[in-house]
């Protein structure tokens, strides 16, 4: 939010046209299979499998709708969401969220796959957080699962 209103919060590109443009773009960028995550029926993430130096290997990508969702809220709330055309009850709603959510998610892999061709970094570098390391756990829930059981170690009794 640089500009102090949220990354495509005007968007009208429905989700499932997003969706399918990530999948198309980690395509290209040579994942051998792209799978999308739903919870209630809506999509939330998707998992992926690239040829790494390594071998093939697993990838998870979340996407947070009610994160969105709730930065909306308060960005609404502060004033900060332009209405003209647009009534701002709707940049508030579910939906919209994840409308939102989504294009934000498409923007930051066309992003990386920029810096990957611009040879700025790797896709396995730019993907490592969301990299299975225990079955469907990616190394970033391993690694804050550990951080937790750190500080909870740490604690007084």
């Amino acid at each position: 939010m640089a500009s102090g209103k949220p990354l495509n919060y005007t968007t009208a590109v429905p989700v499932a046209r997003t969706v399918g443009e990530c999948q198309q773009m980690l395509a290209l960028a040579g994942a051998a299979s792209v799978a999308v995550h739903y919870e209630g029926r809506e999509p939330v993430g998707l998992s992926f499998q690239l040829d790494t130096p390594h071998g093939p290997r697993a990838f998870t990508l979340p996407v947070n709708v009610e994160g969105v969702h709730q930065m909306l809220v308060k960005a609404s709330k502060a004033g900060k969401l332009r209405s003209d055309g647009y009534r701002v009850a709707k940049f508030e709603s579910q939906g919209h969220a994840a409308s939102v959510a989504w294009r934000v998610i498409k923007d930051w892999i066309e992003a990386n796959l920029a810096l990957i061709e611009a040879e700025m970094t790797t896709l396995e570098t730019v993907m490592l957080p969301y990299l299975h390391v225990d079955g469907d756990k990616t190394l970033w829930q391993a690694y804050r699962e550990r951080e937790q059981a750190v500080i909870e170690m740490g604690k007084p009794s």
